[in-house]
């Protein structure tokens, strides 16, 4: 996927360098790609922004697809959801066997609620120690899930840093750019200055729409992971019965 987000990031750089030609309005706030330019093009800071822009993106894609389908495993009734059915041990092999067949440790949320805590009746007998396990498996998803968007959260605060240093780059450029004379053209600083603050401009819009999209991935995630606990809880713990001594 990153490679992919590479490829697509590459693909949005060329498609704004087609849209917008050398020198003009939308080249310099979008890609740098002007006369009065720091860096050679393409190697500019607001292509590195974009890049970097695509890669988040295309982990966000991967966390949403992984969000999906863990609401879709809600939706297959892996667990009896009526009134009155009890589970008794006898019942429980049929269902873990069920769920053995879509079992993912990494991503499968309710699945694995539901296999360890099958496991967990099976061999201890014990309905507090159900609880009490799945309970610590809910805790582990959670932090699971954080984790992985550790590399998104970084990648947010990178934007803002990397147009930070374009800016600054910019601004030692523009200084640089005063002859030894004196003599300066106020259009030409002007240019030179604008365009290192575009690349400060460019890294918090693109930083705002990822930190937005984050949120959004990781709010369906983390909801995935609720429900796989309440539906697990609600039709799988709440049913148990031991039967009589």
């Amino acid at each position: 996927m990153m490679f992919l987000a590479l490829g697509a990031g590459g693909v949005f750089i060329i498609v704004l360098s087609i849209i917008f030609p050398k020198d003009s309005y939308g080249a310099e706030i979008l890609t740098d790609h002007s006369r009065f330019s720091h860096f050679p093009y393409p190697l500019t800071v607001q292509n590195l922004e974009h890049l970097i822009f695509f890669i988040g993106l295309g982990e966000l894609f991967v966390r949403w697809r992984v969000a999906e389908r863990e609401h879709e495993l809600l939706g297959m009734h892996l667990l009896p959801e009526d009134q009155e059915t009890v589970l008794q041990p006898a019942d429980l092999g049929m269902i873990r066997r069920r769920v053995a067949l879509l079992l993912d440790r990494e991503h499968g949320f309710l699945t694995s609620l539901i296999d360890i805590s099958i496991l967990q009746f099976q061999s201890g007998r014990s309905i507090d120690q159900v609880v009490s396990v799945m309970n610590s498996s809910l805790e582990l998803i959670e932090h699971r899930v954080d984790l992985r968007y550790g590399l998104i959260r970084y990648l947010a605060w990178l934007l803002p840093t990397v147009g930070f240093i374009g800016t600054v780059i910019g601004l030692g450029g523009s200084l640089a750019l005063v002859p030894e004379s004196g003599d300066l053209s106020i259009y030409t600083i002007a240019h030179a200055l604008s365009l290192g603050f575009n690349c400060t401009l460019v890294a918090l819009m693109e930083s705002a729409m990822l930190v937005f999209v984050l949120y959004i991935a990781q709010e369906k995630e983390e909801s995935a992971v609720n429900l796989a606990g309440s539906y697990t809880l609600r039709n799988l713990v709440n049913r148990l019965y031991l039967g009589p001594a």
